[in-house]
C-alpha cells in the first residue's frame, strides 16, 4: 500500500501518462470587467513603476508580519481613506485567481496516480452505463457530462473527506448532484456494491434482475440514495437546513455534537434557481460551519454559458462573501503555478479578470496556438511568460477542478474552517475528457452516444486497459479483486467509516400507543365553540409533555404562530435560538411574550414556506438521517402548501419523510375577508398525485385526534413509509363527542356522522360534508326535514383520498383476479344500503368529491368552490360558491325531482322560499 504523503508539492504533478487523463484544454478563467476588484485600474498621473513600489511593499509587509497584521493595516487605510473623503468603490469580490495559493497548499496525502486511475476507470464505466443504454433502446437518456466535469470533485472527496454513519459517528451527509448520478453508481459498481446487470439496466429499473434510477432516488433505491437532489434547486436549500436542525437536535440534546459535515455538491447554472441561494444568509447568521457547499462552475448549463456576457464565479463570489461565507476558488491547476510566479507584475491576473465566460468558453475548445494569441497575446510581457511552453502544453493547462491538489486544498480548508459556512467555487470543463465528442461545447448536456472514433480517444486519454476492439463494445470494467486499485480504494473507504452512499434506518420504534393522550379530545367542547386548529393547538401540546414522544415533537412554523394560536407555546416550549435570547421581548410582562431559547424546540422560520419544508423534511427523515425518530408537525397558510412549494413536497415523498403536514386556515370559505390569493380551494386536489402522502379534510376535534395517533403509530412505530396533510380551519364551533366507534370510517375516508330521525319519510337523501361545509350539511338536513318532508342522513367524508386511492385499488384487484370473488370498494359497501338523493358539498373544487362518484351508488350532485376567492365573510362566500346550506339543501330537492319523487315546481318554491337568486352570477368564471 503507498505511504501517505508520500506525494508532495514539489514533485511534479504531470505524471508520466497523466497525458491520457487529467490534463485538460485551458478554461482559463476570470472576471467580465476590468474595475470589478480583480485588479486596480492605474490613474491618471501614477506609472507602473510607482505601482509596483507599493505592490513590493505590501509584499514585504506580508513577509515581516504576516497576513494578519496586512490586513489589519489595509483597513486601517480603508478607514482612513473613507474619512478624508476618498469615495472606494464596494466589492464582494477578490482577484480572479485561486484563493489558497501555492505556497499554503498542505501536502497531498494519497497517492495521486493510483487515484488517477480509479478515477479514470468511474469515467469509463460512468460513460458506458449511458452509452449502452441508449444503444439498447434510443433516447432513453442519461447524463455523461456532469460527471465527466465533477469527476475529481467527488473522487478526492470520496477518497479523503466524506465520512460514513457507523455506530459510534453518525458520518457526513452529502447531497450529490442529481445529473452525476452515473459517476457515483459508477464508483459503486467498483466498490462491489452495485453489480454489472444493475449497470446494463440504468434507466430500466423494470427490467429483469432490476436495473438503477435515472437520479438519486430514495423511494426506488431506500438503502442507497438518501436524498433526491436533480430537480434543480431544492438540494442547496434542503442542505442548508440539514445543518441548521443537526445543530438544533445538538442543542436539545437529543444527539451528541459532533464535527459531521453537510456537503452540497450542484451547479452553477442551478443557482440561477431562486431556491439555491435564497437561504444563504441563514446559514452565515446561524454560523453552520458543518455546512460546505461545492460549486461545480463549468460556465455552461443545457443550452449555454450560465453567463455568456458576465462572469458566472465572480457573481457567486460575490454573493456569498456578501452573505458572510467563507467563499474559497478553485481556478487554476498547478501547471499555472510557475507561469503565474514568473508574472511579477500581475499582468496575468489582471488578464484573467477581463475574459467573460463565453470567451472563457471559446478557449475550452480552441487550439494551443488560439489560446497563445487570444489569451496571452494581447500584452508582449504575457506572451514572454508562455515562451518556453509549446502550443500543446498551452492547450492542456488544467482548470483547478480538475487538479486533485488544488481540490483538496480547498477541501482540507473548507472542513477546518470555523464560524462560518464554506462554498468552493470550482472551475471545470463541461464533457471533460469527451474531446470532440462534446467537451465544453454547448451541445454537451445532451451526449448520450460516441461514435467508435470518440470512445478510442477517451480510452487512450484516461488510460482504460482496452484494445480498439473491446473499446467499440463500451464493456463495463473492473480490475480483479486483488488488484491495488481495488485494495486502494476500498482501504479509503474503510479508513473513513465505510461506504457513501448508503441509507439505513436506524432509529427505534415508539413503544406506546398513546391512548390516554388524544382521550379528552374524543369527548367534545363541551359547548365551548373552538376552531379546528385550536383543537390541534391543544394536542400539541400535550403532545409535547407526552414522556415518549414530547421531545421527539418539532412544531414548524413560518411566521404565523400567532394566527395559528399557537403563542402560548412560545413560553412552555420555546423557539429555538443558536444563541439563546440576547434581547428582552417587548412582551417581555405577558403571559405568551416571544421567548427564544437555545434549547428551544419550536423552529420559527420566517416568512419562508420553502425554508419552513427543508426543515420538515429534515427532521422527518432523521429516523435515518441522524437515527432519531423526530415527529414534524409543519402548520402554514393550506394555501402556500401545495400551490407554492409542491416541488418540495414530492422530494420528501420521494426520501420518505414521515411527519404531519397541516394546512391551516384551509377552505375557500373558511378564510374571512382574505380574498383571491390566500383562499384554498384547490389543496386536496393538489395531494392527490402523492402516493405516499394521506391527505384529510377533518371536521372536529376528535377525527383530529383519530388522525394524528393513527399517524404517529402507523409511521414511528410500524416504520411505514407515509407522511399526512390534515387541514385545519378558523372558524369557531362547538365540538361534539364522537358518536360511537367511527375510528375506522374516520381513517378510511367517511362514516355517518348523523342520520335522520324521520323514520317514515319516503323522500331520502345522503348528505355528504367535509371540515367546516359539515356544518352546512347538518343545517341542510335541518331544513329539508322540516320544510320538505325529506329525511337526509348526513356523513362526514374526512378524506376523498382515501375513499379514492381504496376504490382504484380494489378495481385493480378484481381485474386482475377474475376468477375470484370481487371484492366492493369501501364507499361502495358502505352506502349499499342508504337510499335517496346523492349530495357531495366541499370547500373545495368540484373535482374531489367528484372522483369518487363512479362506485357511488347512484348519480350524485357535487358542490365545491371552484373560481376565485373574495375578500368576504365566511357566509357571504358560501352563498357566492352555492356551498352553504341552501344550496345543499337545493341540490338534494333537484336531485329527487330528477329521479321523478317530486314535483318540478317544489324546487321552484323551494328557490324562492330559501332567498337563493336563480340570476346570480357564476362564480367559476366571475
Amino acid at each position: 500500500m503507498p505511504q501517505a504523503n508520500r506525494m508532495n508539492r514539489d514533485q511534479s504533478d504531470v505524471m508520466n501518462n497523466e497525458t491520457t487523463a487529467e490534463n485538460n484544454e485551458i478554461a482559463v478563467n476570470s472576471s467580465a470587467a476590468t474595475d470589478n476588484g480583480t485588479h486596480i485600474p492605474v490613474p491618471h498621473g501614477l506609472d507602473d513603476l510607482e505601482v509596483q513600489e507599493w505592490l513590493e511593499s505590501l509584499d514585504s509587509l506580508l513577509e515581516s508580519s504576516g497576513p494578519e497584521v496586512a490586513t489589519e493595516i489595509l483597513e486601517r487605510l480603508r478607514a482612513h481613506a473613507t474619512v478624508s473623503g476618498i469615495d472606494l468603490p464596494f466589492t464582494a469580490n477578490t482577484p480572479y485567481a485561486n484563493t489558497i495559493p501555492n505556497r499554503l497548499e498542505p501536502l497531498f496525502p494519497g497517492d495521486q496516480e493510483l487515484e488517477r486511475r480509479i478515477k479514470s476507470l468511474i469515467r469509463w464505466n460512468a460513460l458506458a452505463m449511458v452509452v449502452r443504454a441508449n444503444r439498447v433502446e434510443h433516447n432513453i437518456g442519461g447524463h455523461i457530462s456532469t460527471y465527466a466535469s465533477a469527476a475529481t470533485l467527488y473522487e478526492v472527496g470520496f477518497n479523503h473527506f466524506f465520512r460514513a454513519r457507523t455506530p459510534e459517528f453518525e458520518g457526513d451527509t452529502v447531497y450529490f448532484q442529481g445529473h452525476a448520478a452515473p459517476g457515483i453508481y459508477a464508483r459503486a459498481f467498483l466498490e462491489g456494491r452495485i453489480s454489472a446487470q444493475k449497470l446494463e439496466n440504468f434507466r430500466r429499473e423494470l427490467k429483469p434482475g432490476g436495473g438503477l434510477s435515472s437520479y438519486p432516488h430514495p423511494w426506488l433505491m431506500p438503502d442507497f440514495w438518501e436524498f433526491p437532489t436533480v430537480s434543480m434547486g431544492l438540494s442547496p436549500l434542503m442542505a442548508i437546513y440539514q445543518a441548521r436542525f443537526s445543530r438544533y437536535l445538538e442543542d436539545r440534546g437529543l444527539k451528541p455534537s459532533t464535527d459531521a459535515k453537510i456537503w452540497a455538491f450542484l451547479g452553477d447554472g442551478e443557482t440561477d434557481e431562486p431556491e439555491s441561494l435564497g437561504a444563504i444568509t441563514l446559514a452565515s447568521r446561524e454560523k453552520l460551519d458543518n455546512l460546505v457547499f461545492v460549486v461545480n462552475c463549468n460556465l455552461q448549463r443545457l443550452d449555454g454559458p450560465v453567463r455568456g456576457n458576465g462572469q458566472i464565479i465572480q457573481e457567486l463570489e460575490s454573493a456569498f462573501r456578501g452573505a458572510g461565507w467563507n467563499v474559497i476558488k478553485v481556478l487554476w491547476g498547478s501547471e499555472w503555478d510557475p507561469i503565474l510566479e514568473r508574472d511579477t507584475e500581475g499582468l496575468l491576473v489582471k488578464r484573467m479578470g477581463e475574459l467573460v465566460d463565453g470567451e472563457y468558453q471559446k478557449l475550452v475548445v480552441e487550439s494551443g496556438a488560439y489560446v497563445r494569441q487570444h489569451f496571452f497575446g494581447t500584452d508582449p510581457r504575457l506572451l514572454q511568460l508562455v515562451e518556453p511552453l509549446p502550443d500543446e502544453a498551452l492547450r492542456r493547462l488544467r482548470l483547478g477542478g480538475h487538479d486533485p491538489r488544488k481540490v483538496y486544498a480547498a477541501y482540507k480548508s473548507a472542513v477546518e474552517h470555523k464560524g462560518r459556512p464554506t462554498v468552493i467555487l470550482a472551475r471545470t470543463i463541461k464533457g471533460y475528457g469527451l474531446g470532440e465528442a462534446g467537451e465544453g461545447k454547448n451541445v454537451t448536456h445532451q451526449q448520450k452516444k460516441l461514435n467508435e472514433e470518440e470512445l478510442q480517444v477517451f480510452r487512450s486519454r484516461f488510460g482504460i486497459p482496452l484494445n480498439d476492439q473491446d473499446c467499440v463494445e463500451v464493456p463495463f470494467y473492473r480490475p480483479a479483486e486483488d488488484s491495488i486499485e481495488i485494495q486502494y480504494l476500498r482501504a479509503r473507504r474503510e479508513a473513513l467509516g465505510g461506504y457513501v452512499p448508503k441509507r439505513s434506518v436506524r432509529s427505534q420504534p415508539l413503544a406506546a400507543d398513546h391512548d390516554e393522550l388524544f382521550k379528552e379530545f374524543y369527548d367534545g367542547s363541551e359547548g365551548r365553540e373552538v376552531s379546528t386548529t385550536m383543537a390541534y393547538v391543544g394536542m400539541l401540546r400535550k403532545m409535547l409533555r407526552d414522556p415518549e414522544i414530547g421531545k421527539l415533537i418539532v412544531p414548524i412554523v413560518p411566521d404565523e404562530a400567532r394566527t395559528f394560536g399557537m403563542e402560548s407555546l412560545f413560553r412552555t416550549a420555546g423557539i429555538y435560538s443558536s444563541v439563546g435570547q440576547k434581547y428582552q421581548p417587548v412582551d417581555v410582562n405577558t403571559l405568551m411574550y416571544y421567548k427564544e431559547a437555545k434549547d428551544g424546540q419550536i423552529l420559527e422560520e420566517g416568512i419562508t414556506e420553502a425554508g419552513s419544508m427543508a426543515s420538515f423534511i429534515a427532521a422527518g427523515s432523521a429516523y435515518a438521517t441522524h437515527g432519531i425518530n423526530t415527529i414534524p408537525f409543519f402548520i402554514y397558510y393550506s394555501m402556500f402548501g401545495f400551490q407554492r412549494i409542491a416541488d418540495f413536497i414530492w422530494a420528501a415523498a420521494d426520501m420518505r419523510t414521515r411527519g404531519f403536514l397541516l394546512g391551516g386556515t384551509a377552505g375557500r370559505t373558511t378564510l374571512s375577508g382574505e380574498g383571491l390569493q390566500h383562499q384554498d380551494g384547490n389543496s386536496h386536489v393538489l395531494a392527490l398525485p402523492v402516493p405516499n402522502l394521506l391527505a384529510y379534510d377533518p371536521a372536529f376535534a376528535y377525527e383530529i385526534a383519530v388522525i394524528i395517533q393513527d399517524g404517529i403509530r402507523r409511521m414511528y412505530k410500524e416504520g411505514e413509509n407515509i407522511f399526512y396533510y390534515v387541514t385545519l380551519m378558523n372558524e369557531p364551533y362547538a365540538m361534539p363527542p364522537m358518536p360511537g366507534d367511527v375510528k375506522d370510517g374516520i381513517l378510511r375516508g367517511m362514516y355517518k356522522f348523523r342520520a335522520s330521525e324521520n323514520k317514515k319519510s319516503k323522500l331520502k337523501a345522503q348528505l355528504f360534508g367535509s371540515g367546516s361545509i359539515l356544518r352546512e350539511a347538518l343545517q341542510a338536513q335541518d331544513i329539508l326535514g322540516e320544510k320538505y318532508g325529506v329525511a337526509a342522513d348526513v356523513w362526514s367524508v374526512t378524506s376523498y383520498k382515501a375513499l379514492y386511492t381504496d376504490a382504484v385499488e380494489t378495481e385493480r384487484w378484481n381485474r386482475l383476479h377474475p376468477s375470484e370473488k370481487a371484492r366492493v370498494p369501501y364507499v361502495t359497501e358502505t352506502l349499499a344500503d342508504a337510499p335517496g338523493a346523492l349530495v357531495a358539498a366541499t370547500d373545495y373544487i368540484k373535482t374531489l368529491p367528484s372522483m369518487i362518484s363512479k362506485w357511488m351508488p347512484r348519480r350524485m350532485a357535487t358542490l365545491g368552490t371552484d373560481g376565485f376567492g373574495r375578500s368576504e365573510g365566511r357566509q357571504s362566500l358560501r352563498e357566492f360558491f352555492e356551498v352553504d346550506h341552501r344550496f345543499i339543501a337545493l341540490a338534494a330537492l333537484h336531485e329527487l325531482q330528477q329521479d321523478g319523487k317530486i314535483e318540478p315546481s317544489v324546487v321552484t318554491k323551494a328557490i324562492k322560499d330559501l332567498g337563493i337568486d336563480p340570476e346570480k352570477p357564476n362564480p367559476v368564471i366571475s
